[in-house]
């Protein structure tokens, strides 16, 4: 299965991220970024979320009713003449729901890298957060999948699976900060390039960004 990065890598995910940057007013490089960022925290922490009973089957009904994929069917029109507004209080419920307390340190974190202010990431991901419950209805769909352990691993197999370690550990240290700010001090070495290790999303992301 491809991961959630080989989607925005593909022509689908070309076309989200020049509609993101367009219906946000941000530069599409630095969209691309920001989402290249914020896609792999978003579904590690739904995986985290769908790990308890209550949480799975809440994903499960989102992903049947509401988020089954349909969203993917017309993007060029999702997009045409700006989101709609249902759409931005729909992926802001989202975000509040799997983020939590999180939100705010993580759209900290990926402007920083970025190079976009806090409130522009808000928007991007307000934005993305729709599409990507698409992306996972739409799989859930296609594997038939209709159990919560299949779904967790549909998250992890998107994620990368487990040989993905170090790639976890940016991500768990991101949602694992208290959301008061210092998620940017805890994850400062992985993302922004200070003294720690190169390796994992944290070495990834900094040769894709050169930064």
């Amino acid at each position: 299965m491809a991961g959630i990065l080989d989607l925005l890598n593909s022509d689908l995910g070309k076309q989200i991220v020049s509609g993101v940057a367009g219906s946000t007013g941000n530069d599409a490089s630095k969209t691309g970024s920001a989402l290249t960022m914020a896609l792999p925290v978003l579904m590690k922490a739904m995986e985290r979320n769908a790990s308890s009973p209550e949480g799975a089957a809440g994903l499960m009904g989102a992903l049947t009713g509401k988020h089954d994929g349909s969203i993917l069917d017309n993007l060029g029109g999702l997009f045409e003449g700006g989101v709609d507004e249902s759409v931005k209080q729909d992926g802001a419920g989202i975000l509040g729901h799997i983020l939590g307390s999180k939100q705010q340190g993580v759209e900290q974190v990926i402007g920083q890298k970025s190079g976009l202010d806090a409130g522009s990431v808000a928007n991007i991901l307000k934005v993305a957060a729709p599409i990507l419950m698409g992306v996972l209805g739409k799989q859930k769909q296609e594997q038939n999948i209709s159990n919560s352990g299949d779904l967790t691993g549909l998250l992890g197999g998107l994620l990368g699976g487990s040989s993905a370690n170090n790639d976890q550990s940016f991500l768990e240290k991101i949602l694992d900060a208290d959301g008061d700010g210092s998620v940017i001090d805890d994850v400062a070495g992985m993302v922004l390039g200070g003294n720690k290790s190169k390796g994992g999303l944290g070495g990834m992301l900094g040769g894709l960004f050169g930064k």
